[in-house]
């Protein structure tokens, strides 16, 4: 287990994030799933966040990620 630090402490906080549509609606294929997972990873880049799981069904999708 590696642990997060910075000048003043040690950390490991996992995020878990549910995403989803609006009235529930049917409309997340593979297609959508990936350029959103694309998204997040380029975002996450960014502001040092990394992403360990990512799933979805048709009307939401669950991300776990390390920030």
């Amino acid at each position: 287990m590696k642990l997060d630090s910075n000048n003043h402490s040690v950390f490991l906080l996992h995020y878990h994030l549910v995403l989803v549509v609006k009235y529930r609606r049917s409309v997340i294929d593979d297609n959508i799933s990936d350029y959103a997972k694309g998204k997040f990873v380029s975002l996450g880049k960014k502001y040092n966040i990394s992403l360990v799981e990512w799933n979805h069904d048709e009307d939401h999708i669950h991300i776990l990620f390390k920030a």
